[in-house]
Parts: C-alpha cells; sequence; structure tokens
C-alpha cells in the first residue's frame, strides 16, 4: 500500500486512491456475503431484518473506529446507516421470498 506522502506526482496519487477504492469494493462485496449468510441464519431462527438494537451497535462501533483512526465519525456514520439500510432492504426481501 502506497503512503500518500510517498505519492511524487498527481498520476502516481490517482493510481493509489484507485487501488484503494478497489480494495474498498472488494470488502464490501465481502460484508455482502456475511449479509447473505445473516439472512440464513435469520430466517432460520425466525429473526427479523431490522434488530434496531444492532443497527445503534454497529454504528457506535464504527464512530468509534472512526474516531481511533483521526476519520470524522459523522461521515463515518452517515455512510454505515446508507450500506446498513441497503443490507437491511436486501434482507428483508430475501427472508420474505424464501
Amino acid at each position: 500500500m502506497t503512503n500518500p506522502a510517498d505519492c511524487p506526482d498527481m498520476t502516481t496519487l490517482r493510481a493509489a486512491i484507485d487501488a484503494l477504492d478497489k480494495d474498498l469494493v472488494r470488502l464490501l462485496k465481502r460484508r455482502a456475503d456475511h449479509i447473505d449468510r445473516a439472512i440464513e441464519i435469520k430466517r432460520g431462527i425466525g429473526l427479523p431484518a431490522r434488530i434496531p438494537a444492532r443497527v445503534e451497535e454497529v454504528v457506535a462501533h464504527v464512530r468509534d473506529e472512526a474516531d481511533r483512526q483521526a476519520l470524522d465519525p459523522d461521515l463515518v456514520e452517515t455512510l454505515w446507516r446508507e450500506l446498513i439500510d441497503w443490507s437491511i432492504t436486501r434482507e428483508a426481501q430475501r427472508i420474505d421470498l424464501e
């Protein structure tokens, strides 16, 4: 992984950002795969897609991690709430279908 300070020009910096974006997409795919497994488990034990206490627990964890990483916790919360909403919608649709 390239350190930002080691990028001598915009071309190198952009390439490093593009590589990070690729990694982020790969991680989002892995997260979605875990959501798919949660769908199977929830369906098997009768849990709903949305569990409000769990949503708030996840948000609190990512806010704490953002703070530890010196990243704006409000930004991270906004992104994660969108991700969580997408995941819950996906779960609800799949739980209801099968």
